[in-house]
């Protein structure tokens, strides 16, 4: 893990904020806007990108490049861009393209720092609402115009007491979605389509679960620091890390995230 002194860090999450403001006021000049164009960039299926996402993510580069040139940047819109520090900045500038141009404000921008091991810090920021949720260098908190507060994760032990999130009722393939209703067979209760905001949901202590499939670096790179920040735990499906993104399972605590992994680690590989 890099070593980061405690000015650095204090840096970095200057550097992370400055960022995130710069991309609010580009996503929410677009958001709940009329006419928004969409494009579909998957060659089977439906993965929008708007023209908030692409702004957006340059807005955020161009703040790194300011302020952190010799860093390494993983966008989702943009690419990859080397840097010779060791450490890379991983971008989504919409995580939830489908909610952000349905007006619901459950999107967030994603900013995360990474080294070879994985996420060092992360925030998750929700502009309409105003949260931004940050997690990493000994801090998990959530800020919310002048409040700031601390989070951390609820202790649900059981999976019957248990609220359970994903963001799209298939999940995957049909095996992962097998193994995920098994999974929410046994929850409480199960909700869907909250995108990224599921995991700061976890992270604050309002629900318990979120299990995916599918995903990229850039989607859960940020979550990943802010839900062990706050003392929870993130895996993918055989309790490997996750940061590469792939099947991913976030638990509030230990004896919930077994009782999960349990039953998904019986879906067979893709």
């Amino acid at each position: 893990m890099a070593n980061i002194s405690k000015d650095e860090q204090e840096f970095l999450i200057s550097v992370a904020n400055r960022a995130a403001d710069t991309a609010r006021g580009i996503t929410l000049s677009y958001f709940r806007g009329q006419g928004l164009a969409t494009e579909n960039k998957a060659a089977q299926g439906y993965d929008p990108v708007t023209k908030a996402d692409r702004e957006a993510e340059l807005a955020i580069r161009d703040v790194l490049q300011e302020l952190r040139p010799n860093d390494a940047i993983q966008g989702e819109e943009h690419g990859f861009t080397p840097g010779t520090s060791g450490l890379t900045w991983v971008l989504d500038p919409i995580d939830g393209t489908r909610g952000f141009m349905s007006g619901t404000p459950t999107w967030g921008t994603l900013i995360s720092l990474r080294d070879e091991t994985g996420p060092l810090m992360g925030l998750i920021d929700q502009p309409y609402i105003g949260e931004r949720f940050f997690g990493g260098f000994g801090l998990a908190e959530v800020r919310h115009g002048n409040e700031q507060k601390q989070i951390a994760v609820r202790n649900t032990q059981n999976l019957s007491d248990a609220v359970l999130f994903t963001t799209f009722p298939e999940v995957g393939t049909k095996a992962e979605g097998d193994a995920f209703k098994q999974l929410s067979a046994k929850a409480m209760l199960t909700r869907y389509g909250m995108d990224c905001y599921a995991y700061a949901l976890l992270a604050s202590g309002n629900i318990d679960l979120v299990a995916e499939a599918g995903l990229f670096p850039y989607d859960i790179q940020a979550p990943i620091a802010v839900i062990q920040a706050a003392g929870g735990i993130v895996t993918d499906w055989q309790g490997g890390p996750a940061h590469e993104g792939g099947r991913v399972l976030a638990a509030a605590n230990a004896e919930l995230h077994g009782q999960a992994l349990e039953i998904l680690s019986t879906a067979p590989a893709d």
